[in-house]
């Protein structure tokens, strides 16, 4: 029987990731700390630093990133629909 992977939640990611960026302790130090592999230690401080501007980005990058079409692709459609018809 296959085992299941252990999912970890994301409080837990980022308790360890700012535990390596303190960098009071080595990632080997770190990893036997929190029982998991050195390897997630890295994956995670890094996806930290690349994803820490988006948490203050607020409600300006939030209006942005909509679901609905644009206007633009709207029109088209309706362009499209039209030719058909």
């Amino acid at each position: 029987m296959s085992k299941k992977r252990k999912q970890y939640s994301p409080s837990f990611k980022s308790k360890v990731a700012l535990a390596a960026l303190k960098g009071d302790q080595t990632t080997s130090e770190i990893a036997a700390r929190f029982q998991i592999h050195p390897t997630m230690v890295s994956t995670w401080k890094r996806e930290l630093l690349e994803n820490a501007p988006d948490l203050f980005e607020g409600k300006r990058k939030a209006g942005k990133q909509s679901d609905e079409p644009s206007t633009d692709e709207l029109y088209r459609e309706i362009g499209r629909l039209t030719v058909e018809r």
